[in-house]
């Protein structure tokens, strides 16, 4: 056998053994096959906010990326088992729907990484939790609110009541009732997390009753308060682009750190179950108030002050945050 001959069956036989040690990477690009699976639209600001960091890394020639979208609570066990047998090394969605169906997929391929959005505890060896831990700057955009309203109403439009939701609302509300304690709220769940002409009608009628400022959990609120000439808080992500005399302050979430370590751990072999919950604080960078951008000049600038201080206040460890998962009551009468 030629020198050459034997070079090249050496790497034929290292480039076996290498994806034998490391199933779903290649010798050649040594990109790791993620898969991402959603209830919802990609448009959808939860969904899109791990569909932009995954598209991130992608972008970066560090994964090979597929997702599918619009999965139905009940197709969901199969199409997890789908990227499981495909391949996939790594597979981010959320499990809030489907708890039992996406831990018992996570046992049955012990040797996939799980991330999934959940209310409940990791699960060993290889199914960690996530969630958007953004109530820093949902209490900061709560300051921004209280500070804003002239009638000392507003609306609050959410999906579900649940932990992830009621969180950002109570911290939000504790952030208004800081700058204005007479303030008073109108609390109403629209039961899905993406039907905008539901969430805009509960938006109206919040509006009617006195409500000058709205917070926007679900998409749908931001259009009501245009069309009646109303100002709203974003969440998640900043949509003052789209609604530029509108959206005062937004509550950023930003998945890449999480994003980023699952993708490194999973790569290197040591993804463990763990909460990757306080990756969306903003001591990691996971979460942020976005800038006011066209209201810059249009919030009080007392209130300004007083907001960014707390900012500092919460980066250099000085203020926490409660963390109050209870379901969110109207005040108002």
């Amino acid at each position: 056998m030629s020198m050459k001959s034997l070079n090249r069956r050496r790497v034929v036989v290292l480039a076996a053994a290498l994806a034998c040690l490391a199933p779903g990477l290649s010798l050649a690009q040594a990109k790791l096959k993620v898969a991402g699976i959603y209830t919802v639209p990609f448009e959808q600001q939860w969904a899109g906010r791990l569909h932009t960091a995954l598209k991130a890394a992608e972008a970066r020639g560090e994964i090979e990326y597929k997702a599918s979208e619009n999965v139905s609570n009940a197709d969901y066990e199969r199409v997890m088992r789908e990227y499981a047998t495909g391949g996939s090394v790594l597979i981010v969605g959320e499990a809030f729907a489907v708890e039992a169906a996406a831990r018992k997929v996570a046992k049955d391929f012990p040797k996939v990484s799980f991330l999934m959005g959940s209310s409940g505890k990791p699960q060993a060896p290889n199914f960690s939790v996530f969630d958007n831990y953004i109530q820093e700057p949902a209490y900061l955009s709560g300051m921004i609110a209280g500070g804003v309203t002239k009638s000392h109403k507003i609306g609050m439009v959410g999906g579900f009541p649940i932990p992830e939701v009621n969180r950002l609302m109570n911290a939000f509300m504790a952030g208004a009732k800081e700058v204005d304690p007479k303030v008073e709220f109108s609390v109403s769940f629209i039961n899905s997390w993406f039907d905008p002409p539901k969430a805009k009608e509960a938006a109206f009628a919040m509006i009617d009753k006195g409500a000058d400022v709205l917070y926007a959990e679900r998409f749908g609120v931001s259009d009501a308060a245009k069309e009646k000439g109303k100002l709203a808080i974003g969440n998640v992500i900043n949509t003052q682009a789209q609604y530029p005399d509108t959206v005062v302050a937004s509550a950023l979430w930003k998945m890449e750190p999480s994003i980023d370590r699952a993708i490194k751990l999973a790569k290197e072999g040591k993804f463990t179950a763990e909460d990757y919950g306080p990756y969306s604080m903003m001591k990691h960078k996971g979460a942020e108030l976005a800038p006011l951008g066209t209201f810059e000049k249009k919030v009080p600038a007392d209130v300004v002050a007083k907001m960014r201080a707390k900012e500092k206040a919460i980066l250099d460890g000085k203020f926490s945050v409660v963390v109050d998962d209870s379901q969110p009551k109207s005040s108002a009468k």
